[in-house]
């Protein structure tokens, strides 16, 4: 007998916003916050305060890996949040359990995940719908994007990433990159 598994609605489209960036001390951090986003199928990430130079080198990543992502600054997060035609989803260790709470965030056709920086400002969490714990320990802001957006959504199928000048080739044993012939970029 095979068993069927429930079909399981299209996944929300999900934006990041990074909130409290500090352009002199967070940009690695705030990278790996785009990165993450990207790898698992964020369409876009919002940035405040802007910083134009982290935007182009995340622009960069999509030009040669592919993909549509894009980042743009907003300068004031405030008019963002209340501005998103979807549901706002506040990461923070001080939140309801992620697990509790996905069935409710996937009933949404769009998401605006909001990540905080060194000290978030107290009314966000009432301008969330939802404020989320992925665990409620102190943890990085990078792990909590990652688990949300993999228990959301899952890994982005290999058409996601069309478009870009290099494609990793899985091996079991060392690195191979195929650049993409000149025309078909």
């Amino acid at each position: 007998m095979v068993r069927r598994l429930p079909r399981r609605a299209a996944a929300p489209a999900v934006t990041v916003l990074r909130i409290g960036h500090r352009a002199g001390r967070d940009p690695r951090l705030t990278t790996h916050l785009g990165l993450a986003a990207r790898a698992l199928g964020a369409e876009r990430m919002l940035l405040h305060p802007p910083d134009d130079a982290l935007a182009a080198r995340l622009a960069a990543i999509g030009h040669r890996w592919g993909g549509t992502f894009a980042v743009e600054g907003v300068a004031d997060w405030r008019s963002a949040v209340r501005a998103h035609a979807g549901a706002v989803v506040h990461l923070t260790m001080y939140g309801l359990p992620l697990d509790r709470q996905l069935p409710r965030l996937r009933r949404h056709p769009r998401l605006l995940v909001v990540v905080g920086g060194a000290k978030v400002p107290r009314d966000l969490y009432a301008l969330a719908d939802y404020n989320v714990a992925v665990g409620s320990q102190p943890h990085s802001e990078v792990a909590a994007l990652a688990v949300l957006l993999d228990r959301l959504r899952g890994l982005p199928p290999p058409a996601t990433w069309r478009g870009g000048t290099d494609a990793i080739v899985p091996r079991a044993h060392g690195k191979l990159v195929r650049r993409a012939p000149e025309g078909t970029r």
